[in-house]
């Protein structure tokens, strides 16, 4: 164990924008006092937004999921079904251009387009519905997929990575949401997603798209069994990325949701390992400009504490998720709420664009939004009732 001098002189480089060693990371994430930890994120936070590091931000999106229908069967998910199964479903394109419609009346910015691996949908399927988006809907940015789903739509075209991501983004692709890195890791990706791409393959495919001009997030599932070192690899692998190519906007971890899932709980991330990874991620991730907190995985009060954790944004008032949902995560929200608890926190609130530009900097208690449309969840696969029903009560304190 490291001792609690060397800790701390760690900490203070960290804290000062010194880079910090994955070694170094992991002693952190082991063994720092919580406290400690997060002030000195929180220090790195305030001096990468010097000037607006009162603020605190979050995004009206919906994320429209096109099809349940999967090959990929991962132990984690909850949401898919085997393509032969008779529990399998799939949108079509005027359901999904409804779904906008409603996005852009409730003020969205923001389209995630994400779904199974499809048998059938190659490179063709999603320029058609990426197409069919903008020319109905320009001003909606498609943040959407990952790599996984330009492997596999590839396979199924029979072209090559490169050609997948230049047709999509000129189809209207935006963005890569970073979909499907899980654990990048070797041991514990085939422990949870055995007939997914390597983590080295995932990582390969956005270094790619990045050369291509098309940015990302990057993500990481926590809990499925993973140990801390392997998640401080993660972060490793990610940084190693983002050092050559610049191409993530952000990071954004989230925790395994135990329900219905060929994993069945054996092994959850508590709170406290979920708020030292945001931490440790905003010292060692030097290079990456945004950490978000994930409010529908841990919860709002937990959500709201990952601000002080080196948290810059709060994600979004999702209008539609299915995926984890089906696996657990029932917590809802509303525009006024995450105003609140962003406020709560000590932070101005501001929604902001894909990009994290300020649309709307809710400086003034005065002027905040005073309607109760703009909801979580309004139209869910996931909850009890089906879809499109807004009616249903499903806003909810837990």
């Amino acid at each position: 164990m490291t001792e609690k001098a060397d800790l701390t002189a760690v900490l203070d480089r960290a804290a000062e924008g010194g880079r910090i060693t994955p070694e170094e990371a992991l002693e952190l994430y082991r063994h720092a006092p919580l406290h400690a930890l997060g002030q000195a994120a929180d220090a790195v936070r305030r001096r990468r937004y010097a000037g607006t590091e009162h603020i605190a931000t979050y995004i009206i999106e919906r994320n429209i999921n096109y099809t349940n229908s999967c090959v990929t069967a991962c132990k984690f998910c909850a949401f898919y079904a085997a393509p032969k199964s008779d529990k399998v479903w799939t949108r079509d394109l005027d359901d999904i251009l409804r779904r906008c419609a409603e996005t852009v009346e409730l003020g969205g910015t923001q389209i995630m387009f994400q779904g199974g691996h499809h048998p059938d949908y190659g490179v063709e399927y999603y320029e058609e519905h990426f197409a069919a988006i903008k020319a109905a809907y320009p001003q909606l940015v498609i943040h959407s997929l990952g790599a996984s789903e330009v492997e596999h739509m590839a396979r199924i075209s029979g072209v090559s990575a490169e050609d997948a991501i230049r047709r999509i983004h000129a189809a209207g692709l935006d963005s890569f949401a970073g979909a499907g890195a899980e654990l990048l890791p070797e041991r514990p990706r085939k422990a949870i997603a055995p007939l997914k791409e390597s983590g080295e393959r995932w990582l390969e495919i956005m270094e790619l798209a990045h050369r291509l001009g098309v940015e990302s997030t990057s993500t990481m599932l926590m809990g499925t069994g993973e140990t801390n070192a392997e998640r401080i690899e993660h972060l490793r692998m990610i940084r190693d990325v983002q050092d050559r190519t610049g191409g993530f906007r952000a990071f954004i971890p989230y925790t395994y949701q135990p329900q219905n899932n060929a994993l069945k709980g054996r092994t959850q991330a508590t709170l406290f390992e979920y708020l030292r990874l945001i931490a440790v991620a905003r010292l060692f991730l030097d290079n990456i400009a945004h950490i978000q907190g994930s409010w529908l995985t841990v919860g709002k009060e937990v959500g709201q504490l990952s601000l002080h954790y080196g948290a810059d944004d709060l994600g979004s008032i999702m209008l539609e998720e299915n995926v984890v949902s089906s696996a657990g995560a029932k917590h809802r929200s509303n525009r006024m709420e995450i105003i609140d608890l962003i406020r709560r926190s000590g932070r101005v609130p501001a929604q902001r664009t894909t990009t994290y530009e300020h649309i709307l900097v809710h400086d003034d208690p005065a002027n905040d939004p005073v309607d109760d449309h703009v909801v979580s969840h309004l139209s869910s696969t996931a909850i009890e009732g089906g879809t499109a029903h807004p009616e249903l009560k499903i806003l909810s304190t837990s």
